[in-house]
């Protein structure tokens, strides 16, 4: 079966952000996720991982200035520095939380983009990505990078696997690894499996949700429980994050993990 971490961006956004550790540990999860959480100090974090016995498994690096748009800094060329001081936070992040994956977002394109500025942000992103992964390498930390579908973020500078690998391959560091959430692949590509079999050695997390309307896994048009066996069948040891808006509330939308035997022994 395999191993389930609740994303605290997405779940249990019933009570305030630190109070969601405690939720998620007792809707019976061994490890949390979330993407931004730099508003908390560390010590305030880790207290509530310690206290609940929880594992962190993968943070987003600081993404830019969310309000005005930025969705992460990776691929914006001009703003290295902005980059740069990003993943020293990040990395300062992971380093307190004893987490092993920090997700580097790659930003979005501007809207007249052409073949010669999407070549601009590709070098730029290459060029941030070898130098984050040797900072990140010193520190036992893997970088993850994630296509992500256009209709939810429009203008994401990464949007297909096969993109995403050829990156991976370009950037050359072992540490650096494609995050596959099933959701984006489903709305941008289908054929979640044979993916998922292509590339299983080079994929660092996976993450969940039902499409298309980002609910509940077992809604929609996915047959999650055919992908869960297939993960445990091809021997995928990493995390599965569930990454989805709940319909109604997160309690009542966990009924589709109490039909499988998932409360694995933490950590």
């Amino acid at each position: 079966m395999p191993r389930f971490s609740a994303n605290l961006s997405f779940l249990f956004n019933e009570v305030p952000f630190l109070e969601r550790f405690g939720e998620a540990a007792k809707a019976g999860f061994g490890a949390v996720e979330f993407a931004f959480g730099y508003e908390y100090t560390m010590p305030e974090i880790a207290a509530r991982l310690a206290d609940h016995g929880l594992t962190q498994v993968l943070i987003n690096a600081p993404p830019g200035n969310w309000a005005a748009g930025d969705r992460g800094l990776a691929s914006s060329p001009g703003r290295e520095h902005e980059f740069t001081a990003s993943m020293v936070t990040a990395l300062r992040y992971a380093d307190a939380l004893s987490c092993p994956r920090v997700h580097v977002m790659a930003g979005v394109l501007p809207s007249d983009t052409d073949a010669a500025t999407r070549a601009q942000h590709r070098a730029t992103f290459v060029r941030n990505l070898r130098l984050a992964a040797k900072d990140a390498a010193a520190q036992g930390v893997m970088l993850t990078i994630e296509p992500i579908n256009t209709r939810d973020v429009p203008g994401y500078f990464l949007n297909l696997q096969a993109d995403a690998h050829a990156l991976r391959e370009e950037i050359g560091a072992d540490n650096v690894k494609v995050q596959m959430d099933f959701y984006h692949v489903q709305i941008m590509e289908g054929d979640i499996a044979m993916k998922f079999r292509q590339w299983q050695p080079h994929i660092g997390h996976v993450q969940i949700a039902g499409a298309p309307e980002r609910h509940e896994p077992d809604t929609g048009e996915v047959n999650y429980f055919y992908l869960f066996d297939l993960l445990d069948e091809l021997g995928y040891d990493g995390w599965v994050g569930c990454e989805y808006r709940p319909a109604e509330s997160t309690r009542a939308g966990l009924a589709w993990l109490n039909k499988l035997d998932w409360r694995a022994p933490r950590g």
